[in-house]
Formats: C-alpha cells, sequence, structure tokens
C-alpha cells in the first residue's frame, strides 16, 4: 500500500494480513507443506461479442418512463456482469448514465 500516511483502516487491514498470514505458514509448517506458485498459460485472445445486439431504443415521455427504463437496463447489466459479459454490462452502464443526466437536466 501506498500512501502519505498510514490510516486507521489500512492499519487494520495490515495487522489482519499479517494475522492470517501467520495462521497460514503456522499450518504450512505443521503439515509439511511448501506454497508453489500457480503457473497458467496466458489466453491466446480475449474473444468480444458484437454490443450491437442490446442496442433498443425507447420512447420515453415522463420521468417516470425514464425511471422504469433505468430500473429494467440496471436488472440487464447485472445480468450481464453476472454472465462476465463486461462489455456489454459497460453499454448498458453508459446508456444509465445517459438517461441518469436526462433525469438531471429537467
Amino acid at each position: 500500500m501506498y500512501a502519505d500516511e498510514l490510516t486507521e483502516s489500512m492499519e487494520k487491514a495490515i495487522s489482519e494480513t499479517n494475522r492470517r498470514r501467520k495462521i497460514q505458514q503456522e499450518y504450512n509448517k505443521e503439515h509439511n507443506i511448501t506454497p508453489k506458485t500457480i503457473n497458467k498459460s496466458v489466453r491466446d485472445s480475449i474473444t468480444v461479442t458484437d454490443i450491437k445486439d442490446i442496442e433498443v431504443e425507447y420512447k420515453l415521455e415522463k420521468e417516470d418512463d425514464i425511471t422504469t427504463t433505468i430500473n429494467k437496463l440496471t436488472d440487464e447489466m447485472l445480468k450481464f456482469a453476472a454472465d462476465m459479459e463486461f462489455e456489454k454490462a459497460a453499454e448498458l452502464r453508459d446508456k444509465i448514465k445517459e438517461l441518469e443526466n436526462l433525469i438531471n437536466k429537467e
């Protein structure tokens, strides 16, 4: 961690990490375990699915319509994120922000 000063929350996090490390080291010593680095190959490529299939036009006439649409888009965004489709989730997040800006302008 890098900071100009050590805050109380940082101190708690560091001490908790050290406490857990000590417990793990004692367990490893007791059971003759030598920790090893995990070697994984780097994926050749990350596939990006086409985002165009989530573009939807909404006719919004009232602020209630915008709020309802934001709620629906938020649910869709969370589903995409849960399915690890982060590009689609980010696209929906941006659309939600645009709609929230519409509400704030009114």
